[in-house]
């Protein structure tokens, strides 16, 4: 099923709703694409990759296990 068929189908299923139910339906769309807005895909971030020298790394490794392993008793 191609994009074009697609839409036409969604566009004969919404003509069958009542206006209630049609107004929903496009308030979920706006939804999804404002999600879809909120973040990159993944591909996106693919280009970084390898592009932080490894003794960085090593520090932030560092710096997430000494974070990690400290237990503060008054904040629970």
């Amino acid at each position: 099923m191609n994009n074009s068929s697609t839409i036409q189908k969604i566009v004969e299923q919404l003509e069958m709703l009542s206006p209630i139910l049609q107004k929903q339906v496009l308030d979920f769309t706006l939804k999804l694409a404002d999600e879809m807005s909120e973040g990159a895909p993944i591909h996106e971030f693919l280009n970084f990759s390898g592009t932080i020298p490894p003794e960085d790394l090593e520090q932030m490794k560092q710096a997430i296990e000494k974070g990690c392993e400290q237990v503060y008793a008054s904040e629970w």
